[in-house]
């Protein structure tokens, strides 16, 4: 059916979320100036490729006779008039004119989304994640500095899903870089892995090519490799600056920023390093080589096999990474109207956003302007006890906005199509399908498949609430206030249906509950029939499920809690008890803390605390203890209140780590340059605040336990009467 057809068709909720062609497993389209080229990769690992017209276009809300387009008059209100180009060059200019006339235009700013859009493809259809071909990928230099003449590249290692590898080292580091163009486009991947490509693999290779005048032509039809233009990346509630970079026909994908998203909820990672994230997941390699970047020209020289198996064990882990942490982004590939390596960088209502407006474009109907934003209610948050509490259960309303949503019918009001709701509960469906489907397989490889679909669904489910309260054409901030208002009454409901049962409740946030359950409530099985209990209180469309027990709880604020489960695991929540910022002695003490805290044992906390004062100040404490580990930013040189880091890094490239500590006359220095010159004073004080955060917790004898470090000096300078 054309696009602009009076009598457009009325999309089911599996053409809005999936788009309406099917064509199976199609792993890329690439753009030339009025082609779509689509490439398929068929079960056999062959690969076929297909061209189709492509039309660029934007949208206004009124029609512009001087930009030499074809327009066409969309139904509905908002942007409402959609003009064509013949090419994408010209759709460039008329872009920048319109700017310039300062137009207000709707637009998908790439083309392969742009093109996605209006064609109903979208990639991947019916395929698992590894079917697709992928491949890792890493380097080793002699330094850090691709400008230098010296900072060559010594190796590379590229890695696929098929068990192939192969390590290039040659003392010709041009010839090496032609063969790695060459091997690349051999083996054809679909998607290109490793951990920080975007930070510091990728643009390295592309300018040690450059001082060769080597092209790295691996695109899919021959293009070179570029970097794109500065972009945000959504991690939880901040925004991270980045440099993309582009292969045309493949997808580049780095699992250095896939993990910092996979892991903003968790919170469980100190460090986002792949050594210290692959220990941490359990996927390092056995008899992992380690060698320090100071130590690696050396090594090379010394033991060029110890090198090369240190880079085989990087892609290794590399791979086992991607597996954990990409799955969910490239399902919802298989959703939004995009490529799979903006969809691994873009944010959850940027995506739901793009499957709307594919739907409103298909049916011919116009994209409404969003509402000014404005100030609403939150979600229920509250602490009812801080301390130790011992014997904790946490319940869960699950999806609970979404619930409300579909239970209320609530939406947003320029929804002249309905296409929401019907989107969110066929997510909603099918998430319950495949978690259904997960707890039946038994074979690893279906559960994987399964548990990403799930997860791909349970994400972009969670997004919609979200998406009312934003800056979307759809948004719609009467509806957003509507849901947290039903939530509110949910919640409260909750909480006072756990204590007339006899439970004491500790923290409500939002959709969840930790909860001391009544005296007769012991283990497991009771608990979650407890639980079931008082699910039954709740209205229809409302699920209360069991979601952990715990040993204790360690309370401190709103959101900033310790839990230790029955196997003896802490999981941390909040900056107040663990945050990547601190130094490692200030975690550690934290963390002995709070286990004396559960033990009871406040004398071995008293005695902690002065004896890891006295160390510090008698410089007993290693320095890689104290040092802060900081990355190297623009800000970090351009920054006030950044000038003391930034003399300590003078001649560090912007996007390397350094270990910094603070030296006795105040100034910074790196771990490297230490002199058994650490300011003493200023980290016995240091602990101090560390302690602080820990009042709530502690109780009414918090000073005894923890005086100021000049009273712990004075103790120690009193004499003894024995």
């Amino acid at each position: 059916m054309n696009l602009f057809d009076n009598e457009a068709p009325v999309l089911s909720a599996e053409e809005i979320l999936f788009g309406w062609k099917g064509t199976p497993r199609i792993v890329a389209v690439e753009l030339t100036e009025t082609e779509a080229i689509l490439h398929q990769r068929h079960p056999d690992g062959t690969r076929t490729t297909w061209r189709e017209p492509f039309t660029p276009w934007l949208l206004t809300t009124q029609r512009y006779p001087e930009i030499d387009a074809q327009w066409t008059l969309l139904k509905g209100e908002g942007f409402c008039w959609m003009a064509q180009f013949r090419t994408w060059s010209e759709y460039q200019s008329a872009r920048l004119r319109l700017r310039d006339m300062r137009v207000d235009v709707f637009t998908a700013g790439s083309p392969e989304r742009q093109f996605l859009t209006l064609s109903g493809y979208t990639l991947f259809q019916g395929m698992s994640f590894d079917d697709v071909r992928r491949m890792q990928v890493d380097i080793e230099t002699a330094g850090l500095t691709p400008q230098d003449p010296s900072h060559r590249v010594l190796l590379m290692v590229l890695q696929d899903n098929s068990g192939w590898s192969e390590v290039l080292d040659d003392p010709d580091e041009a010839r090496m870089l032609q063969r790695f163009v060459q091997t690349l486009r051999e083996r054809d991947p679909d998607v290109i892995e490793g951990h920080n490509l975007y930070g510091f693999d990728l643009p390295f290779l592309i300018e040690r090519a450059r001082r060769y005048g080597i092209t790295l032509a691996v695109g899919r039809s021959g293009q070179a490799m570029t970097i794109g233009s500065e972009r945000n990346l959504p991690i939880g509630a901040i925004n991270r600056p980045y440099r993309p970079v582009y292969i045309p026909g493949r997808h580049v994908v780095d699992t250095y920023f896939a993990v910092q998203r996979y892991d903003w909820a968790k919170g469980e990672l100190q460090s986002y390093g792949l050594k210290e994230v692959a220990r941490a997941y359990g996927i390092a390699e056995d008899e992992r080589v380690l060698i320090d970047r100071a130590d690696l020209n050396e090594q090379w020289r010394s033991d060029p096999e110890k090198v090369r198996q240190y880079a085989l064990q990087d892609v290794q882990e590399t791979a086992r990474l991607a597996e954990i942490v990409l799955p969910t982004e490239f399902y919802q590939t298989q959703m939004v109207p995009d490529t799979y390596q903006h969809v691994a960088t873009a944010g959850s209502g940027e995506k739901i956003n793009a499957i709307f407006v594919r739907a409103y474009l298909h049916a011919g109907y116009a994209i409404p302007k969003p509402q000014p934003a404005r100030d609403y209610p939150g979600g229920y948050t509250e602490v009812r006890l801080t301390g130790v509490i011992p014997r904790v259960v946490k319940a869960d309303v699950e999806s609970l906005y979404p619930s409300i949503m579909l239970v209320h019918r609530i939406a947003p009001a320029s929804d002249q199509l309905g296409v929401f709701l019907p989107a969110l509960e066929e997510l909603t469906r099918r998430r319950l399908e495949a978690k259904a489907q997960l707890r039946r397989a038994t074979d690893p490889r279906q559960r994987a498949y399964w548990d990403g679909i799930q997860g791909s669904f349970k994400v972009l489910i969670n997004s919609f609430y979200g998406y009312l309260g934003a800056n979307f054409p759809f948004n719609d901030f009467d509806a957003a206030q509507r849901v947290t208002e039903e939530g509110r009454k949910i919640a409260i409901r909750l909480v006072e249906e756990l204590e007339r049962t006899g439970s004491r409740v500790i923290e409500v946030d939002t959709d969840g509950v930790y909860f001391q359950p009544p005296e007769g409530v012991e283990g497991q099985e009771a608990e979650e029939a407890y639980v079931q209990r008082i699910a039954e209180t709740l209205p229809p469309g409302i699920r209360l499920s069991f979601d952990g027990r715990y040993r204790a709880m360690i309370s401190v604020k709103t959101k900033n809690y310790a839990l230790l489960d029955y196997e003896g695991n802490w999981t941390y929540k909040g900056a107040s008890l663990r945050s990547r910022a601190d130094e490692p002695y200030g975690r550690q003490f934290i963390a002995e803390v709070l286990q004396k805290l559960v033990e009871g044992d406040r004398e071995g906390i008293a005695r902690l605390y002065r004896e890891t004062i006295l160390r510090i100040l008698r410089g007993e404490v290693p320095i890689q203890e104290l040092v802060r580990r900081e990355r190297v930013t623009e800000k970090t040189f351009t920054s006030e209140n950044k000038r003391r880091a930034a003399e300590a890094v003078r001649g560090v490239s912007v996007g390397d780590y350094v270990n910094l500590y603070q030296r006795a006359d105040g100034s910074l220095g790196k771990m490297e340059e230490y002199a058994g010159d650490e300011d003493r004073e200023h980290y016995a004080s240091k602990l101090y605040r560390f302690a602080l955060r820990l009042r709530e917790a502690v109780g009414e004898d918090f000073d005894l336990l923890f005086p100021r470090p000049e009273q712990v000096i004075r103790e120690q300078q009193q004499p003894s009467l024995f």
